[in-house]
C-alpha cells in the first residue's frame, strides 16, 4: 500500500502559521533519530519528500504534507520536529515543546499521532511522558516499532508488547521497517480507520 500522491505544502514556526483546517491531519512523532523522515517517504513512495538527515534534530518545524491516501480523501502527514538527541540548543528545543504542544492540543483535524520507537532502544521517559499526554487529551495513538529490521525476528513481537506496557498503551505497535517495507499495509490501514472515524 502506498499514497496515491504527495506533496509538501508549508512549513511552520509558530501557530500563526499553521495551514487552515481542511483535511483530517495525522501527525508523526518521535526521537530524531527512530526514521521519521524515512518512514513517511516509505509511505508515500517518494524517497525524498520528508528530508533525511545523518544530524539527527534536523527538522526544527512542524511540516505540512498533502496526501492522497491508497483508498479515500485527501489527508494531510505533519512531521512533528523530533525530540531527544536533537543537536541544537537548549533554547531551541524549549521553543519546541509549546508548538508541539500547540498543535497537539489545538488542532481540531488532528485524526492520530503515529508515535514511532526505535527498536534498538524501547519507550523511554520522553515516549512515555508524550504517550500519556496524548492519552489524557484522548488523542488516538499509533505506536510504531521502527528499524524491526534491526533486530532478529525472533525479538520483534517481544520488543513490541514490552514498547506497549512502556508507553501503557492497550494496542499492539505497528513493526516497520523502511529498508524491507515491514509493516507498511498495516500502518496504512492503521492511518486509514483513524482518518475515517
Amino acid at each position: 500500500m502506498r499514497a496515491r500522491r504527495a506533496s509538501f505544502t508549508i512549513s511552520a514556526a509558530a501557530p500563526n502559521g499553521f495551514p487552515p483546517e481542511e483535511v483530517p491531519e495525522v501527525a508523526f512523532a518521535g526521537r530524531s533519530n527512530v526514521g521519521k523522515s524515512s518512514l513517511i517517504n516509505s509511505l508515500v513512495g517518494q524517497a525524498g519528500l520528508a528530508r533525511t538527515s545523518r544530524t539527527p534534530g534536523r527538522t526544527q518545524l512542524l511540516n505540512w504534507f498533502a496526501v492522497d491516501p491508497p483508498t479515500g480523501d485527501s489527508i494531510a502527514f505533519v512531521d512533528l520536529p523530533g525530540y531527544g538527541y536533537a543537536k541544537v540548543s537548549k533554547k531551541t528545543r524549549a521553543e519546541w515543546q509549546p508548538l508541539i504542544e500547540a498543535y497537539l492540543g489545538d488542532r481540531g483535524v488532528l485524526r492520530a499521532v503515529v508515535l514511532l520507537v526505535d527498536a534498538r532502544r524501547g519507550a523511554e521517559g520522553e515516549e512515555q511522558d508524550l504517550a500519556a499526554w496524548l492519552v489524557d487529551r484522548e488523542i488516538e495513538v499509533i505506536p510504531v516499532l521502527t528499524k524491526v529490521d534491526k533486530l532478529p525476528k525472533s525479538k520483534r513481537k517481544p520488543a513490541g508488547m514490552a514498547m506497549s506496557r512502556a508507553l501503557g498503551i492497550r494496542r499492539n505497535p505497528v513493526l516497520f521497517s523502511a529498508e524491507t517495507g515491514d509493516g507498511q499495509d498495516d500502518l496504512w490501514r492503521a492511518i486509514l480507520r483513524a482518518v475515517s472515524r
